[in-house]
């Protein structure tokens, strides 16, 4: 009977919320009302006073502003801005209205305060309920200090991640939130809504949505290509990069460090460098069609449409952007086939397998099988990729005058189109969000689907 009970006290009853709530004695009980009591009955003074601060705080911040800010959510605001004459200084002056922008910037902050506020009550209630378990075991019950110490020791985690998510709440979650707020209201400079704007519901969505508008229709058309580029710029890159890294590591081929560094010195260049030099001498009087005439290969009154005509600007950004991305792919690739045994192709050899059989059975699978993380976060950031397009062509050619989106931009230069140039934020932000829903589906499904995830390790 003693061993029984023995083994039932190694697992003792976890400090959980509900648990507190259940079992917790009265002290426990009052930390739900005022934060930091249970700590205080039990010796921790300082942690409960922390609670309680914490909570008065939270109060005072609610009182003053916080209650107001999410009160006026539903609305945004509903006095305007006024132009009134002073007789006194002869001048109109302005009377201020509701700013919906920081009625929205504040409320959304209102309500995280409030989720951290009550991230912050589990904690107290835990806290209270391991100090009365504990004291009523005649165990010891650490003091501030002691709490302090384990910071450096067995919650080392804590005191390491605990900054990294303040600025992550602060730089990432919130105005992640606020724009996807952003999206279901009219927030733009059509009616001059970039002072007073209300929420639209999907209104938005259905206009984007919508193939017969010119938003719509420009949508599905950037949509398209940008999906179209993503494919040729992520694996033109990946299957040249993979010819020439086969090529460098042939036992046949010398002086394989050299051949590498002539591939990645492109490398060492600022991409922004390497794409504006090359959209200046792809200009209709830049150095190559200069040259093009000079050499009589062209009329001497002519010049290759390299962004002028949509075909030839299309494929002039794919290009540019294999010379621009083969050398960090081919920096991936040389590692990958650098770690394939050897063992693998001198038994294929001795089998009677030939170079071609090699490659689809060994090498080409094996370089798969590693590389797929690499493809999938390369096509994400390629459907991204802001500075090869916007830097090399601005989205250039515009064929149709009514449209706000050029036959190379891509949903991200179109993004920043609407909302820099246009002003089009409410339209932006759905851009932006259908983005990430299209690339996170496609990226998880696409990964779990691979050999590098059902099989991990096990090449």
């Amino acid at each position: 009977m003693g061993i029984m009970k023995k083994k039932i006290n190694e697992f003792p009853t976890p400090y959980t919320c509900r648990n507190a709530i259940s079992k917790g004695g009265m002290e426990t009980k009052l930390s739900m009302v005022l934060m930091g009591v249970g700590n205080i009955v039990h010796g921790q003074i300082v942690k409960g006073l922390i609670f309680l601060a914490a909570e008065v705080a939270y109060i005072a911040f609610m009182i003053a502003a916080g209650v107001s800010c999410i009160a006026m959510l539903p609305s945004l605001g509903s006095v305007e801005q006024e132009e009134v004459w002073n007789e006194a200084l002869q001048i109109y002056e302005y009377t201020k209205g509701d700013q919906s922008i920081l009625i929205l910037l504040y409320g959304i902050a209102s309500l995280l305060i409030t989720f951290l506020m009550a991230c912050t009550w589990v904690c107290s209630l835990r806290s209270a309920y391991k100090a009365e378990c504990l004291a009523k075991e005649g165990r010891h019950v650490n003091s501030f200090v002691e709490d302090l110490k384990t910071l450096l020791h067995e919650n080392l985690q804590r005191l390491l991640m605990t900054p990294p998510m303040i600025f992550i709440v602060a730089f990432t979650i919130l105005p992640l939130i606020f724009m996807i707020c952003m999206a279901f209201t009219n927030y733009s400079k059509i009616d001059s809504h970039l002072v007073l704007f209300d929420w639209v519901g999907l209104e938005n969505f259905k206009t984007l949505f919508d193939s017969s508008s010119i938003l719509g229709s420009t949508f599905w058309s950037v949509l398209g290509w940008t999906l179209v580029w993503a494919f040729f710029a992520t694996f033109s890159n990946y299957i040249f990069g993979m010819i020439i890294s086969l090529m460098i590591n042939r036992k046949e081929t010398r002086a394989k460090g050299f051949w590498r560094f002539c591939f990645v010195l492109s490398c060492a260049v600022p991409m922004f460098v390497s794409l504006l030099i090359m959209r200046t001498m792809l200009q209709p009087e830049g150095a190559i069609n200069v040259l093009l005439r000079n050499l009589g290969l062209i009329a001497s009154d002519a010049s290759l449409p390299f962004f002028t005509d949509p075909t030839w600007a299309r494929v002039t950004v794919i290009m540019i952007n294999i010379w621009v991305g083969v050398p960090y792919t081919l920096l991936q690739l040389t590692g990958v086939l650098q770690n394939i045994p050897a063992e693998l192709y001198e038994a294929a050899k001795v089998d009677g397998a030939n170079a071609v059989q090699i490659f689809f059975k060994i090498t080409l699978p094996y370089m798969l099988y590693v590389t797929t993380p690499y493809l999938i976060s390369t096509f994400t950031g390629n459907v991204n990729n802001f500075n090869v397009i916007y830097l090399l062509s601005g989205g250039d050619p515009v064929t149709d005058m009514g449209a706000t989106a050029g036959k190379t931009d891509l949903l991200v230069t179109w993004l920043y189109k609407l909302t820099v140039d246009k002003q089009y934020y409410n339209i932006g932000a759905v851009i932006g969000i259908l983005t990430f829903i299209i690339l996170a589906i496609g990226a998880l499904f696409t990964y779990r689907r691979s050999k590098s995830y059902k099989e991990e390790g096990g090449f």
